[in-house]
């Protein structure tokens, strides 16, 4: 084999997990006469930057605007006596794999090219890749074995806003829409902290954003955490780990909470009777009932 051409190729690909989906690329007969999936991705061009390359042809091939993290994996496989461009050669494939992620939001894959080396681009069960269900070249599994979802962890601030609604007691609740992890749950209102800026000032503005209201910032009710892995908002799949500072807060008495947040995580506002948190009767999340179980002997020794 030591007289075959020699032929090295840098090529720069990216995996894209959504939820339990991986985004692959199915290879042209011309490439593998079998069903053969792999990365979406392909070769560079002279000069060209391996992070420009990969979302070129990740656009290319799945017809999806990618973006990249900030470090990659590079793979390095001797293959002598390949075929390339119906001769055999000695190649040489150096590959870069990067983390990526589209929109939650993202139209459903296809091929752009023309005549280019994919035919098919489609969202595939993660465990059937894994299980060989899906046929996919050896550097799919190769990545997803080295593949670590991105670790976030934020800083939240969060709202206890309480009042009597028809006799009983109530809380003021926001329900994540489809852009959040857990779509359709419901939450108290706030979110994260921005770099530099203090907890009370940020649970001001994100009731603010949410709710349409102003609060008044009370004390410190509860310190709340979770961790999970899953899509975030930007379509990135995470290894997520959230703080939450739970403060008790208020609001004017003639103030009418409603929803001011157009295209983000929160799709509706209400205020819910604590009979309905504590029932199960709506879909809440944890850090509401940690938040009233904090606040309920503060209430019995202020009263």
């Amino acid at each position: 084999m030591s007289g075959l051409p020699k032929r090295q190729r840098v090529a720069a690909y990216a995996v894209i997990l959504s939820g339990e989906r991986i985004l692959l690329s199915r290879l042209s007969p011309t490439i593998s006469a079998d069903e053969l999936w792999t990365l979406p991705g392909g070769g560079l061009d002279h000069g060209e930057d391996p992070r420009d390359a990969v979302v070129r042809e990740v656009h290319e091939e799945t017809g999806l605007d990618v973006e990249i993290g900030e470090t990659a994996r590079v793979y390095s496989a001797h293959l002598p006596g390949v075929w390339r461009d119906g001769r055999r050669v000695d190649a040489h494939a150096l590959r870069i794999v990067y983390d990526g992620w589209v929109p939650v939001d993202s139209p459903a894959p296809r091929v752009v090219e023309v005549d280019g080396s994919t035919v098919e681009a489609a969202w595939k069960p993660l465990a059937q890749v894994l299980d060989g269900s899906v046929p996919v070249a050896p550097m799919v599994l190769e990545a997803l074995a080295d593949h670590r979802p991105y670790r976030h962890q934020r800083l939240g601030t969060y709202a206890l806003i309480r009042r009597a609604e028809d006799g009983q007691s109530a809380v003021l609740l926001v329900r994540i829409s489809s852009r959040g992890f857990h779509t359709g749950s419901w939450t108290l209102p706030g979110g994260g902290v921005g770099h530099g800026e203090a907890p009370r000032s940020a649970l001001v503005r994100e009731v603010r954003e949410e709710c349409g209201v102003e609060c008044g910032v009370g004390e410190l009710v509860a310190v709340h955490d979770e961790h999970f892995s899953g899509t975030a908002p930007s379509g990135r799949f995470e290894d997520f780990h959230s703080v939450g500072l739970v403060f008790d807060a208020t609001i004017h008495d003639d103030a009418e909470p409603r929803l001011t947040e157009e295209g983000g995580t929160t799709d509706a506002v209400a205020w819910v009777p604590v009979v309905d948190v504590e029932s199960g009767a709506l879909p809440v999340l944890e850090v509401v009932r940690v938040a009233l179980r904090a606040a309920e002997p503060r209430r019995s020794r202020s009263s």
